[in-house]
C-alpha cells in the first residue's frame, strides 16, 4: 500500500517540478513535447480518467493492455480531428464518473466492449486536448503522458486486485465522485448560460 501512495505522490509532484523550469530563457518552442507531456497532469478530469482506465483494466480485465491502448489511440484521433462542440466537456465529466464506477465495482465486460467504451470516451478527451495543444510534438507528449498514466493506474489496479478490494472501491468511488462533481458543474454552467 505504501508503494501506491508513493506512486500517487510522484504523479502529483512530477508536473510541478517539470513546469518550474518551463519559463526559463532559451527554452522557447523546444518545450512543445514537454508541454504536451505535462498537459494531462494539469486537469483533474483528464488525470483521473487516464488513471481510471489503467485502474479498471488492472482490476477487472484479462487483457489489461487493450483498454489503455484503445484510449491512447483514440485520444490521438480525437485530438487530430479538430472537432470540438458543446458535448466535449460534459462527455469528459461523464467518462470520469463511468470509469470510476467501473473501477469501484470491478465490472468486467468483453475486451472489445471495454475497448469501445474507453475509446469513445478517449475521442472526447482528445478533442479537448487537441483544441488546447494544437498538433505536432505536443500531441506526441500528450500520448506519452497518457501511456504513463495508464501504466500507473494499471500497476495500482493490479496491486489492489491482489491485496485490497476495499482500496479499489475507495479509489474508484473517489474518481466517480469527482466525475459526478464535474458533471454537476457542467450542468450548472449550461443552465446559467
Amino acid at each position: 500500500m505504501k508503494r501506491i501512495f508513493t506512486l500517487a505522490f510522484a504523479l502529483l509532484v512530477l508536473p510541478m517540478l517539470a513546469s518550474a523550469h518551463s519559463g526559463e530563457p532559451g527554452h522557447g518552442h523546444s518545450l512543445a513535447l514537454l508541454d504536451g507531456f505535462l498537459h494531462p497532469f494539469s486537469g483533474a478530469d483528464h488525470l483521473a480518467a487516464m488513471l481510471a482506465v489503467g485502474l479498471w483494466s488492472g482490476l477487472a480485465m484479462r487483457r489489461v493492455w487493450l483498454a489503455p491502448l484503445s484510449f491512447a489511440a483514440l485520444l490521438l484521433v480525437g485530438a487530430l480531428s479538430g472537432w470540438g462542440g458543446n458535448l466535449v466537456e460534459p462527455m469528459v465529466a461523464a467518462s470520469v464518473l463511468v470509469l470510476g464506477l467501473l473501477a469501484a465495482f470491478r465490472l468486467q465486460m468483453p475486451a472489445a466492449a471495454a475497448a469501445t467504451l474507453v475509446g469513445g470516451f478517449a475521442l472526447f478527451h482528445g478533442m479537448a486536448h487537441g483544441a488546447e495543444l494544437g498538433a505536432g510534438q505536443a500531441l506526441l507528449g500528450m500520448v506519452l503522458a497518457t501511456a504513463l498514466l495508464h501504466a500507473a493506474g494499471l500497476l495500482i489496479g493490479l496491486q489492489l486486485r491482489r491485496h485490497s478490494p476495499v482500496g479499489s472501491r475507495l479509489l474508484g468511488g473517489g474518481i466517480a465522485l469527482l466525475g459526478l462533481g464535474l458533471g454537476v458543474g457542467q450542468v450548472a454552467r449550461m443552465v446559467a448560460a
